[in-house]
């Protein structure tokens, strides 16, 4: 499968994840329920790591590589307790909007740190999910 489908896959999976989240969050500390979540996410990982074979490549993984993913988690780590906190706080068809927004930064991250080509058709698109995103939260 392309990153595409891959992609839209994510997608459909986060939205789910919205839903779920925004049910599962009621009653409960915004982080307890994060790090609840985070439990399942982490044992599910290792299933898939053990399941594939992939484990044997750990000793591979260089310094660098666990620099970056270690910091990778701990950015993960801070969205997703904001993220519960907001859904807790507001309504999940507000809250996704606004989370995706994350779009927009990754664009400017991706230029500024990755050198990554900001073409017109970037601006534009970026424009477009920044407005969709606030348009879907005013309403």
């Amino acid at each position: 499968m392309s990153w595409l489908g891959w992609s839209l896959l994510s997608a459909l999976f986060a939205g789910a994840t919205a839903i779920l989240a925004k049910v599962g969050v009621e009653g409960v500390n915004s982080h307890l329920a994060t790090a609840l979540r985070t439990t399942v996410v982490l044992a599910f990982a290792w299933l898939i790591v053990v399941a594939s074979g992939a484990a044997g490549g750990i000793g591979d993984v260089t310094r660098r590589t666990w620099l970056f993913l270690g910091l990778s988690g701990i950015a993960t780590g801070l969205s997703w307790l904001c993220y519960f906190r907001a859904l807790q706080l507001g309504a999940a068809s507000k809250v996704a909007p606004i989370d995706k927004l994350s779009v927009i930064f990754v664009l400017g991250f991706a230029a500024l740190f990755l050198h990554e080509t900001m073409t017109w058709k970037t601006v534009l698109g970026g424009g477009l999910i920044a407005a969709g995103a606030v348009l879907l939260a005013l309403k």
